[in-house]
């Protein structure tokens, strides 16, 4: 077993007979390959970019996605892949993981990579059958993968990179960018919403240390200028939530779209937004995926560890002042520990306006 450091350090022809030796004659050899990120919504999508990069170095080879089921609909119809496979973590975790062994094992694949850090995976990696099988150290059961690499939020690396590690030496040394792929029926379906400039909010997130605060959209909404529609943007779960928002505001152009569209249905619309309000949560890596204009509000993370907007207009808009306290954890909590939360109240609307006018042509103004 070779890490996996020192495999992309090989050069020249040493470099040429090692891959070889781990996987055989080329691309001809590469015939079936699964990627496994089973996390959330935004980790399956910032995965998004090995397909890509794998695709173009192996075009003809067999590509499958293995996530959790609920995220499914991220990769519907997705042009470069075989097969989405779904684990039901929420109900007989453990059963439907085994149950998926079998399909796996059958499917005798050449290489499996597994981006998930947590041992039901990583056990499903070990027992799949794969002829080659790579993900990171932190993974209880890596020592049964033929490479492993190191997973370092604190390194300053993108979470793209850091993925991107377990491919380069079959590829190169540069990263893909996530892309999804909305379908015309996908693109349809919000034509209407464009028929005049508009921006989209997505106020929620799974941790209430990552949402900005409820009352703060509403100052937002309230203060954005005249001549946009407003399009308030999440799951079913978050519809009640939107419609306070949508009732307190004084902004008579709001509409609360969650969950009236599909995710790819969003992505499609959040395309051509003038700007895109996000948390540091799964809609903003819907715009990274899409290359939308990105307003990035990131309460108690920071952009350092490695998951932040990639969009080609992407700002980041956090507090001004360093907190003792910030970041108090890599994915928050579901409150704040000290009480305060001033990580996401001392963030000043005028901050989030600012992005707006920076998309504006220059003699564009927020009156």
């Amino acid at each position: 077993m070779i890490n996996g450091p020192e495999l992309n350090k090989i050069k020249g022809k040493a470099r040429s007979n090692v891959l070889l030796f781990f996987y055989g004659k080329g691309k001809k050899s590469m015939k079936n390959i699964l990627i496994i990120q089973t996390a959330f919504l935004g980790d399956v999508v910032l995965a998004t970019g090995l397909i890509e990069k794998l695709r173009a170095y192996y075009p003809a080879t067999r590509l499958d996605f293995l996530l959790q089921k609920g995220n499914e609909a991220l990769l519907k119809d997705h042009p470069q892949l075989n097969r989405v496979l779904t684990w039901n973590k929420k109900q007989n975790k453990y059963k439907n993981l085994l149950q998926l062994l079998g399909p796996i094992r059958k499917q005798k694949y050449d290489l499996l990579i597994n981006l998930q850090r947590f041992g039901s995976t990583g056990l499903l990696t070990a027992l799949s059958g794969a002829k080659q099988t790579v993900g990171f150290d932190k993974n209880p059961f890596s020592r049964f993968f033929t490479r492993r690499y190191h997973h370092d939020v604190e390194s300053g690396q993108h979470e793209i990179a850091r993925n991107h590690l377990l491919i380069a030496s079959l590829t190169d040394e540069k990263p893909a960018r996530p892309c999804l792929y909305p379908s015309p029926e996908d693109y349809a379906r919000v034509q209407p919403f464009k028929n005049q400039p508009y921006i989209c909010v997505a106020p929620t997130s799974v941790w209430f240390t990552k949402q900005y605060p409820a009352e703060k959209w509403v100052h937002l909404l309230d203060a954005l200028p005249t001549g946009y529609n407003v399009y308030l943007l999440g799951s079913p779960g978050d519809k009640e939530l939107a419609e306070k928002l949508k009732t307190t505001t004084k902004n008579k152009a709001v509409t609360n779209l969650c969950g009236q569209l599909s995710l790819l249905q969003s992505a499609a619309l959040m395309q051509d937004a003038q700007l895109n309000y996000v948390n540091d949560s799964g809609p903003m890596h819907l715009a990274s995926a899409l290359n939308a204009p990105t307003c990035a509000v990131y309460c108690s993370t920071i952009p350092g560890f490695g998951f932040g907007p990639l969009a080609d207009f992407a700002q980041v808009v956090e507090k001004k002042e360093p907190l003792y306290c910030r970041p108090c954890g890599l994915h928050g909590y579901q409150k704040c520990p000290q009480g305060h939360f001033k990580c996401a109240y001392d963030i000043e609307t005028e901050q989030l306006l600012a992005v707006l006018a920076l998309t504006l042509p220059v003699s564009g103004n927020l009156n």
